[in-house]
């Protein structure tokens, strides 16, 4: 796991908060979509940039976050009839996708994976830990983060660098949403713990 500091990105991967109407009217577009494929190209059109920032993220390089960003959409495309509308917005099934398909080439290509950290990510997960937003803080929780688990470390991306809601985490990363936010705070207290100098290498 690679950590690399970036200017913000969020609210280019932010989705605005999906009013139950406009729901509704995505859920057309994919049944829609489910009838006649053609009718794809809507969602494609809609979601194609948030999917390629999100993988670039994870990737760091344009040309495989193009390639990745196509193989998503083509298994969104060929699978879309086993799609179940789970009352948040379509993008957190295409982002479920997205991150099987950077889990597997990771695994293929035994390469370190890229965690684009952002300052005010930073700032707000030191917040949380009820500390003092300073360099000597935002240091430490560098190398905090770096001793992470995947799967912790996925649920801080989501949660705090891309401000994603429980309920998509839940959808994306395939479990409640109960128990992604049980899960998150575990890991907020964990990083609590380290930036407090209470934890050795967790």
């Amino acid at each position: 796991m690679y950590l690399s500091e970036t200017i913000s990105i969020r609210t280019a991967l932010n989705a605005h908060h999906k009013t139950e109407r406009e729901l509704q009217e995505e859920l057309q577009q994919v049944e829609a979509a489910k009838a006649d494929p053609d009718k794809f190209a809507v969602l494609y059109d809609k979601y194609f940039r948030n999917i390629f920032v999100f993988v670039h993220r994870r990737t760091g390089d344009e040309e495989l976050t193009a390639d990745l960003t196509q193989h998503v959409f083509l298994k969104a495309m060929v699978n879309i009839k086993r799609y179940e509308y789970k009352g948040v917005p379509f993008s957190a099934w295409l982002f479920r996708i997205a991150l099987n398909e950077i889990n597997m080439y990771f695994r293929k290509s035994n390469k370190t994976r890229v965690v684009s950290l952002e300052n005010e990510s930073l700032a707000h997960i030191i917040t949380e830990a009820k500390e003092n937003d300073n360099e000597d803080n935002r240091k430490l929780l560098l190398g905090a983060l770096s001793k992470l688990k995947e799967d912790e470390m996925m649920l801080v991306e989501l949660r705090f660098f891309e401000g994603r809601p429980f309920a998509e985490i839940g959808v994306i990363t395939g479990i409640t949403e109960n128990n992604a936010k049980v899960k998150m705070y575990r890991v907020l207290d964990k990083l609590k713990g380290m930036l407090k100098g209470k934890m050795g290498d967790g």
